[in-house]
């Protein structure tokens, strides 16, 4: 069970979000920004809270690629894999990163960061880098493994 500063921490965050339409996506990013996951107590105080069933809130928090129900191991490396980023090398791109990764970081496909003029691209915790060539993601992939953005 979540300890109470969570929980309080939880019902904040719901509460920022509750009077929004749609607000269970975004208080369902919030509360994994905090915690690092979402875990089943906070999908039932959230399904709780917003009277849906837990059925619900599982559903969306296991939709979307980005949310998580356990906390990451390692930082995590999305590199984009959509057409445009493919056109611009990023196929080749990919298989580099794996063995640039080492198994110190995640390389995670992601379909589209809404660079496609600018790819590849890739993303480590919220922020986004364009016109990546091997040695840069290097540099990216080297940085991540050693401050642990993006875990």
């Amino acid at each position: 069970m979540e300890n109470h500063a969570q929980s309080a921490e939880i019902d904040e965050i719901v509460a920022r979000h509750r009077s929004s339409e749609g607000p269970l996506l975004p208080i369902l990013i919030d509360i994994q920004a905090a915690f690092g996951c979402i875990s089943d107590d906070a999908k039932r105080q959230v399904a709780s809270t917003l009277n849906l069933s837990r059925a619900e809130v599982h559903g969306v928090a296991s939709f979307y690629h980005d949310l998580r129900d356990t906390p990451a191991g390692k930082p995590v490396v999305k590199l984009c894999r959509a057409e445009a980023c493919q056109a611009r090398g990023g196929e080749a791109l990919a298989e580099q990163a794996e063995t640039m990764a080492a198994g110190r970081v995640a390389i995670e496909p992601v379909y589209c960061l809404g660079l496609c003029s600018a790819g590849p691209s890739a993303m480590i915790g919220g922020d986004v880098h364009a016109r990546l060539d091997a040695d840069a993601l290097g540099v990216l992939i080297h940085e991540a493994a050693l401050t642990g953005v993006g875990a």
